[in-house]
């Protein structure tokens, strides 16, 4: 990845403040998707993170990394699968495999399935979404994909670094790269 787009990332990213009775802030990336040089870079400098380990397939958790993923996935000229959260307002009419997430950084509990025919004994998958605080997300897919499971390319990595090296996420940024 090129300083140039790391540069990109900062610049275009904002936190956003809820006001009052609200002690945190909240990240506001949406300066990264109306940034065309930003998107041309990101599929390619996520996908190289995990390059050498020779990925089959790009698996990312809805909804941000249904944006990243895809940008990941053709960098490595491989396919694509979806994520999603159980209790979302649609049903799938397909099986799918479900793995519950433990709690992320708002106190959330969830659960992230994937189409169970679109995840093959063999594939190699990486885990792709824009930012991890926690691993909760990564944890849980880990857990779902089991020896599939290669680790998790993320835009920005938060995690404290045992958590990092544990689940195998390897960030573009880290929390302190972004100005507070």
């Amino acid at each position: 990845m090129t300083d140039d787009l790391r540069d990109l990332l900062r610049s275009a990213f904002r936190w956003t403040d809820l006001g009052p009775g609200h002690d945190y802030m909240v990240s506001d990336r949406s300066g990264w998707w109306r940034d065309p040089r930003i998107l041309d870079g990101l599929g390619p400098a996520l996908a190289d993170l995990f390059r050498a380990d020779r990925p089959t397939v790009v698996v990312s958790p809805e909804v941000t990394g249904f944006m990243v993923g895809p940008l990941v996935a053709r960098a490595l000229g491989v396919g694509f699968v979806e994520a999603y959260r159980a209790g979302a307002r649609r049903a799938i009419a397909e099986p799918m495999i479900w793995a519950d997430v433990p709690t992320d950084h708002r106190g959330d509990v969830q659960r992230l399935g994937v189409r169970e025919r679109l995840i093959s004994p063999g594939d190699r998958v990486l885990v792709v979404d824009d930012w991890a605080a926690t691993g909760a997300q990564a944890r849980g897919l880990r857990e779902l994909l089991g020896s599939r499971y290669l680790g998790a390319a993320v835009i920005v990595d938060e995690c404290p670094p045992e958590v990092s090296a544990e689940l195998a996420i390897r960030g573009l940024l880290t929390g302190m790269d972004l100005d507070p």
